[in-house]
């Protein structure tokens, strides 16, 4: 009976040079019954030889290793074992960077290491986050995100002249997690800059959603930017809330504003999709569009019922095109959404929504 059950676990490889956080990274495995540690590798050439043996169902994937970067491990894995590979990453500037790109490599999360674990509490803690990040990343579908990634190529680009900037008193809010950042590239890059000011909140760390925010404003045509305290929402700008923070929507129709706070996780989240939306439900009530995209867990669901109850109209991705259909599943449960829509058809869905 115990075989059965270890058949039935999710298998996990961690790579990581550190012996002491390849230690932590395994007890946080091994303390979780869902979960099989079927070994770690201070190196690639060592996980290789591992993933020979035993295919993973998730790696954890280290980003600076000797001999060769997780970078560079990560691009050739994936041509030959697309997995669901989680980064793991010292806040650097440099390694931040080469997490974005690995997003690009199909690499579908990230996780800090925090600088301090010393307390029971804060390391129990880690070890549960860790462990909800890998038990969702086995339930995404890989082979899609690759794929959505080679679509972004194909995007209709609007070159519109930039639009002069008016107030708003429409406003979207979009809420999403693992296989997030290739869904919103995605449907930004469709947009033209004459859409009502957005509000996205994707569950990054800190120091990451500024380099996404960066990218999202080189290759669309709408203003984005990282979120700052006070900033103000106005035609074709989109705000992304800060890693490491929350971003709740405040003013009124036509003068709307963020917040930027140091406010408590929920849902273990910071920044948190249901502090978003619930704020949005707030403030701007039937004036809102809501979206839930691909994601691990259920924070922004109950928000996005919130908005629903408010008056906003709300959508949930599909189950088709959602890498990790999670939340929007987790809403659709709570029956918070007004529409199911594939991520290809919501551009349009919102371009025909607020076209003049």
């Amino acid at each position: 009976m115990g075989e059965i059950n270890r058949k039935q676990r999710i298998k996990v490889l961690v790579i990581d040079d550190s012996v002491i956080f390849r230690r932590v990274l395994a007890n946080a495995v091994e303390s979780d019954i869902e979960l099989d540690l079927i070994g770690t590798a201070a190196d690639p050439f060592k996980a290789v030889e591992i993933i020979e043996k035993n295919v993973p169902d998730v790696i954890t994937l280290d980003i600076e290793m000797p001999g060769m970067d997780g970078l560079t491990f990560l691009d050739k894995l994936m041509k030959q074992y697309p997995l669901p590979v989680i980064m793991v990453s010292s806040i650097t500037k440099g390694n931040k960077e080469v997490c974005m790109d690995a997003f690009q490599k199909g690499a579908l999360d990230i996780i800090h290491k925090p600088n301090h674990l010393k307390s029971n509490d804060n390391l129990f803690d880690f070890y549960a986050f860790v462990c909800e990040k890998i038990k969702g990343a086995a339930k995404a579908n890989i082979k899609l995100k690759q794929k959505q990634v080679i679509d972004l190529s194909n995007i209709r680009q609007f070159n519109n002249a930039p639009a002069q900037i008016v107030q708003t008193t429409d406003i979207i809010a979009i809420g999403a997690s693992a296989g997030g950042t290739t869904a919103i590239e995605y449907i930004l890059r469709a947009l033209p800059a004459s859409m009502p000011g957005m509000v996205i909140t994707q569950h990054m760390p800190k120091g990451f959603t500024k380099l996404f925010a960066d990218r999202l404003n080189d290759i669309t045509e709408l203003n984005v930017k990282e979120a700052d305290d006070g900033d103000k929402l106005s035609q074709g700008t989109v705000l992304i809330a800060q890693g490491g923070k929350q971003m709740e929507l405040a003013g009124s129709a036509g003068n709307y504003r963020v917040n930027v706070t140091d406010a408590e996780p929920v849902n273990r989240h910071r920044p948190s999709v249901d502090v978003l939306f619930d704020s949005v439900a707030r403030v701007a009530k039937n004036r809102a569009t809501g979206l839930i995209l691909t994601g691990m867990g259920a924070d922004g669901a109950k928000g996005l019922l919130n908005m629903k109850n408010a008056g906003a109209f709300t959508i949930a991705q599909d189950q088709l095109s959602s890498v990790v259909y999670g939340m929007p599943y987790q809403a659709v449960l709570l029956n918070a959404q007004q529409q199911i829509l594939s991520l290809q058809e919501i551009p349009n869905y919102l371009i025909n929504k607020y076209k003049k």
